[in-house]
């Protein structure tokens, strides 16, 4: 991919006219239209890389009620905490070490946030792995499955937890974070692309089956973090806020529309806003391309 610009990744995936690499006007989360008051967000992954950097930051920026910070180690998580407090001391943050890939773990997460705060309205299952790297032929059997024992099993549970606590009349939000390789083909990271596509999938039935959430699969962009490959390292020039900010605004009642979809982080969402009827007609779903029925060879 050397002979590739840097830019390749954006403007070959460009879904809107316009894209971007860094935070602007309207995914701001200082801005009123992105408020988050009174929410209370839940944020896997929230010990480094983009749980940490990108959404617990950018929350933080949008005044949400409480933030809960969900990883492995309380550490690192009481770190996270503080980074929280410097942005804005008057949110209320709970630390809470998980395992998720542990039911009664994360069963324990959600009875904390139930006897704190009641409800949770957001939930961002950031937390993921890339471990089973390597061509199918040479692929360690244990690692390539450890990554769909964590992007998948692991964000099953926590989001029953979330779905069960939420329940079915009170409005939600539910970001998963996926990768543009979900959709596309690049060799060697089939464990992670494909262990990522049920997050896509699995955005597409909490819709169907949770009306009163809005569930969208986003990916990241390229942002450099401790998970950047060698290979993509010159292309990750976007900055976490803009993930951070995308992430705010699907947590709003203007992606709604957006509920089942894929979103990238550089695209630009007043298109996206703009081309709502084309959106909610089909487009941004993973589907089957091809001409079917038995009409067609009448």
């Amino acid at each position: 991919m050397e002979n590739l610009p840097v830019d390749f990744f954006v403007t070959s995936q460009a879904f809107t006219k316009s894209t971007s690499r860094d935070v602007y006007p309207a995914i701001d989360p200082t801005s009123s239209s992105n408020s988050q008051a009174g929410k209370v967000i839940v944020i896997t992954g929230a010990s480094k890389g983009l749980g940490r950097i990108a959404f617990a930051a950018s929350f933080a920026r949008a005044s949400p009620k409480a933030i809960v910070l969900v990883a492995r180690t309380a550490e690192s998580l009481t770190a996270a905490a503080k980074e929280i407090h410097n942005i804005n001391s008057n949110i209320e943050v709970l630390t809470v070490p998980t395992d998720l890939l542990s039911p009664e773990s994360v069963s324990a997460l959600w009875e904390k946030v139930k006897a704190k705060f009641r409800h949770a309205d957001v939930l961002v299952n950031n937390a993921g792995t890339l471990a089973g790297g390597g061509a199918l032929s040479d692929a360690n059997p244990g690692a390539w499955w450890s990554d769909f024992e964590v992007n998948g099993r692991g964000t099953f549970l926590i989001t029953q937890g979330f779905l069960q606590l939420l329940g079915k009349e009170k409005k939600g939000s539910v970001i998963n974070l996926t990768t543009g390789a979900a959709v596309s083909t690049f060799p060697g990271i089939s464990s992670y692309a494909i262990s990522k596509l049920i997050h896509i999938q699995l955005a597409a039935y909490i819709a169907v089956e949770n009306p009163n959430v809005t569930a969208v699969a986003l990916h990241p962009g390229t942002v450099h973090t401790d998970m950047t490959l060698d290979s993509f390292v010159r292309f990750s020039l976007d900055t976490p806020e803009l993930v951070g900010g995308v992430g705010v605004w699907l947590a709003t009642d203007k992606a709604a529309f957006l509920t089942g979809k894929y979103v990238s982080a550089n695209w630009d969402v007043e298109e996206l806003v703009e081309r709502k009827d084309e959106i909610t007609g089909g487009k941004l779903s993973v589907a089957l391309v091809g001409d079917f029925g038995q009409e067609q060879f009448a």
